[in-house]
């Protein structure tokens, strides 16, 4: 595997940024497959990293693993005009494909996966850009924008989702609702969801997992024993990817 940061300026950002990203063993092939593997509110592009296994997974996979850091910004286009979900979803794969030889924007080449916000963040890329992923998978993920259980920080969430929020709540329906993104999304690739029995974020991911199968939508979700931490993210980061090596990638 070759592991490297890479430094440049975003024109989404309007500054310069850090990717950290794995490239797969046999790179010289004409085509790889992809994960776009996104962090939770605390994190950063490096936290998957240092806090889990992914470097022996994309070996055993043979994949690339791009990493971004979007800092608290709920992968969004944020009200202040740092264009995080633009950046995550348009602009690293273009550079992706520039960049390195083998990349394949195809969505079965492309899989996406995320934590806490990056849950969140996976599957809004997801449910807005369905063209885009083959394969979706959320751990532990923060689903419910409108019923946030969290600190609710109104200056900070004002300056991301519009200086007229008022509260969570505002948030139901509008383009930042996983909800309603749901209902509107058509054609979306295979959903993986889990959550810990004992996660403060449980009882989200399974009135979640309900609204899919009431909409129809094909979606797994697994729960277990576990709380909101990396010994837990990293045994399912890999369940995920053996779950889609085993129904999908062979396809």
């Amino acid at each position: 595997m070759a592991f490297l940061q890479m430094n440049f300026r975003s024109e989404a950002l309007r500054q310069g940024v850090t990717v950290n990203i794995i490239l797969p063993e046999n790179r010289g092939k004409d085509k790889f497959k992809t994960l776009w593997l996104l962090h939770g509110l605390s994190d950063d592009n490096t936290t998957w990293m240092r806090k889990t296994s992914v470097e022996r997974y994309a070996l055993e996979y043979d994949i690339a693993v791009v990493m971004p850091c979007v800092d608290r910004s709920w992968y969004t286009d944020t009200a202040n005009g740092r264009n995080y979900f633009t950046f995550v979803t348009q602009e690293l794969p273009k550079l992706m494909a520039h960049y390195f030889k083998g990349y394949r924007s195809d969505k079965e080449y492309n899989l996406i996966m995320g934590l806490s916000m990056g849950g969140y963040g996976a599957l809004k890329a997801t449910f807005t850009y369905p063209e885009k992923y083959g394969f979706c998978a959320s751990f532990s993920g923060a689903l419910d924008i409108a019923c946030q259980n969290t600190t609710f920080d109104l200056n900070e969430w004002r300056g991301i989702f519009g200086f007229e929020l008022n509260c969570a709540a505002d948030l139901k329906g509008t383009k930042h609702d996983l909800f309603a993104l749901a209902k509107e999304s058509k054609d979306l690739p295979y959903i993986y969801m889990w959550c810990g029995t004992e996660d403060f974020f449980i009882d989200v991911n399974r009135k979640f997992s309900a609204h899919l199968s009431e909409l129809g939508i094909n979606h797994t979700f697994n729960t277990s024993e576990g709380i909101h931490f990396w010994n837990y993210w990293d045994i399912h980061l890999k369940n995920a990817l053996d779950y889609w090596h085993e129904n999908f990638e062979k396809n």
